[in-house]
């Protein structure tokens, strides 16, 4: 049985199913293994972790912990009791928009690929040759952001890097927005977002792409990219306060558990506080050379679960306000037992978005793509699948 236990109550004998932390997070080679003395008890407590996942039919069990089972459902409804707190009319069609978005996209890989590449060369940053995009991508996402923020979830291995950055912009541009900020402001985080793994262009390939989980040196090594992106940032001219806060403080944890500088609470900025919250999300719900990436609702829950200490709570409420319970471009399972792909958020009504039907979950054939509206439908959404379960390409599902 998998229960979930403080990291106080965790002895030797005890078996570790899930470290309950990003798997970027940490310098072990998996994320199960049988606790074999105090030195390892110390080593998982000094990374931040708070709780873990034990299997009680390899190790020692506790006897009052919750099971995952009773962790999965609390954490649901408390995803179901997150309501909206007002209307964004779209100002296009998703179908009007989608071709602009694809291209947006594309240009912005190409660009952040060129930058980091020059970078690495010793060449400076030029910011007002990125407003354009910047600016574009923006636009996009007011016009209606469930053009662009599908397209956020596919990513390439050997692009992650790229890609990553370019999805953590549009997602804190959708984030800002829901927090009512000016679009001056936006631009700038936007910009910090785009940035922030700029450092990474100073981490050796071999550490950068390895194909396997980093050994402590590697780890360590690793972590150093932040200080990087700060040290070319700030030689940087045109990087505001804003941008600068987004960049810099990614990786710190409300807790104090986060690196480099180990803030904590009000120490830490707004736009510091979001990225860290982006920066997770993307990277935990993507695919690596090695590791499978969570489906975004599931991803969600995780922040959610971990806002009980690394992310202050309202923040993490308000990102899944601005991308939904189940994200535009993921994969569902309706009542019917037919499978749908998000296709647009229902504004106000983060449980019944508008969907595609696509597959039938217990005939396993590809059905006549259908619209459904949940919110008017028969049918009824109950939770979200895999698309590698079912062999469906995503990109070929994209709107087009």
């Amino acid at each position: 049985m998998i229960k979930k236990i403080p990291v106080s109550d965790l002895v030797s004998g005890m078996y570790i199913h899930d470290l309950n932390c990003d798997w970027m997070e940490h310098p072990f080679l998996t994320n199960s293994f049988l606790v074999d003395g105090k030195a390892r008890i110390a080593k998982i407590r000094s990374l931040g972790v708070r709780e873990v996942y034990i299997d009680t039919d390899r190790g020692l069990d506790v006897a009052n912990a919750p099971t995952e089972e009773e962790v999965q459902a609390e954490l649901q409804q408390r995803m179901e009791s997150i309501t909206p707190c007002g209307e964004r009319p779209r100002q296009v069609a998703l179908a009007e928009e989608t071709q602009r978005a694809q291209h947006i996209h594309t240009e912005a890989n190409h660009i952040i690929r060129r930058l980091m590449t020059d970078v690495r060369l010793g060449a400076q940053i030029e910011v007002d040759r990125m407003e354009p995009l910047l600016e574009n991508m923006m636009d996009s996402i007011f016009r209606n952001q469930n053009a662009l923020l599908p397209l956020v979830g596919l990513k390439r291995h050997d692009n992650y890097t790229f890609e990553h950055s370019v999805s953590v912009c549009a997602l804190m541009v959708t984030f800002a927005r829901e927090l009512d900020m000016s679009r001056q402001t936006i631009k700038e985080i936007a910009l910090g977002a785009l940035l922030h793994d700029v450092g990474k262009s100073m981490v050796p390939d071999a550490i950068l792409n390895k194909p396997g989980s980093l050994n402590a040196a590697e780890f360590a090594q690793m972590q150093e990219h932040v200080v990087f992106s700060i040290q070319i940032l700030q030689e940087t001219p045109g990087i505001t306060a804003t941008a600068m806060q987004v960049a810099a403080q990614h990786h710190e944890r409300y807790d104090g558990s986060g690196y480099p500088h180990r803030l904590k609470g009000e120490a830490l900025s707004l736009y510091g506080q979001m990225s860290s919250i982006v920066d997770v999300y993307d990277a935990i719900s993507s695919d690596r050379v090695y590791h499978k990436g969570m489906q975004p609702s599931s991803a969600l829950k995780k922040l959610l679960e971990w806002s009980n200490h690394h992310f202050e709570p309202k923040l993490v409420h308000s990102f899944i306000r601005a991308i939904g319970i189940y994200p535009t471009g993921s994969l569902v399972r309706l009542e019917s037992n037919r499978l749908a792909v998000v296709r647009e958020q229902n504004e106000g009504d983060l449980l019944h978005p508008q969907v595609e039907v696509i597959y039938h979950a217990a005939q396993q054939c590809y059905l006549t793509p259908e619209h459904i509206d949940l919110r008017r439908g028969n049918d009824r959404l109950v939770g979200h699948e895999e698309f590698s379960k079912w062999n469906i390409d995503p990109k070929v599902w994209l709107p087009a």
